[in-house]
């Protein structure tokens, strides 16, 4: 492996990405609607109800959350308590969801979209190695899907904490097994999924087949997260350890397979 160029690939990549306003702009609005405005307008309907039968189910979905995040929130009124739970459990599917829409989207396009373009023969022959150019194209597809992953975080956060933390008394978003999924369990699950979409890329003919593989390997991790997450996030942190540490694994194993089974013929699009 080649660093240099492993990074030249990248940056050829993420730089075709930049100027591809067609391309970003509305996966940039959706992660916008996603994380602020939908977030917002829920919460802030749930923390003002005031019908006492639902009042009282919204009770029941507060008892879900372990014990020590309970007794924080005692003096909140229910409504709000409620709100904040939902905070904590809706977020799970979207910071697993929308980064791997990103990413797998950019990655089901790597190497068909290079033979449908014309340009799989210039990376043929160029003087990178078949791991360097696999290398590359991953890493190009990887960081739009962590930025929008800690970005949404952050987003989401300041909103969940403007709309609900500041009538918890000081209880904030995220909560500590948020951490653990955020930094453990969500990162190889993107790049288990990325890099098993960025090896069929190398291997179909279209676009469209490409991403109908993309589709059917992030519907299963989106799964896997949102049970990993209701888990966690409501009780020990111990099922997102043992995910994360599998994950990693397979995440590991997936790259190292599809950098080593790469070959220029694929990129000419005459392998099979």
């Amino acid at each position: 492996m080649n660093a240099t160029r492993v990074n030249a690939v990248a940056r050829a990549d993420l730089r075709q990405l930049r100027e591809s306003k067609d391309f970003w702009v509305p996966l940039s609005i959706i992660a916008l609607f996603m994380f602020v405005v939908v977030p917002a307008v829920m919460l802030y309907v749930i923390s003002t109800v005031q019908d006492p039968t639902l009042l009282a189910k919204l009770v029941d979905v507060v008892g879900r959350l372990p014990e020590p995040l309970r007794v924080r929130l005692a003096g909140a009124p229910p409504e709000v308590q409620a709100s904040y739970t939902l905070a904590v459990y809706f977020f799970a599917p979207l910071v697993t969801l929308v980064p791997l829409t990103i990413s797998s989207s950019i990655s089901a396009n790597t190497f068909v979209g290079e033979r449908e373009r014309g340009s799989g023969e210039f990376l043929a022959h160029s003087p990178a190695s078949t791991v360097d150019i696999y290398l590359g194209k991953l890493i190009a597809a990887l960081i739009p899907g962590y930025f929008t992953a800690v970005g949404g975080l952050v987003v989401y956060s300041a909103v969940v904490n403007l709309v609900v933390s500041t009538r918890t008394d000081g209880v904030l978003f995220p909560t500590g097994n948020w951490w653990v999924f955020m930094l453990w369990v969500m990162p190889p699950l993107l790049a288990l999924a990325v890099a098993l979409i960025v090896s069929i890329s190398s291997r179909v003919t279209s676009g469209a087949a490409a991403q109908q593989a993309s589709s059917l390997i992030a519907l299963p991790i989106v799964i896997l997260a949102y049970a990993v997450s209701e888990k966690s996030l409501f009780g020990s942190a111990w099922p997102a350890w043992i995910v994360g540490a599998i994950a990693w694994g397979g995440a590991a194993f997936a790259i190292w397979r599809g950098a080593t089974t790469l070959d220029r013929e694929r990129l000419l699009g005459i392998g099979s």
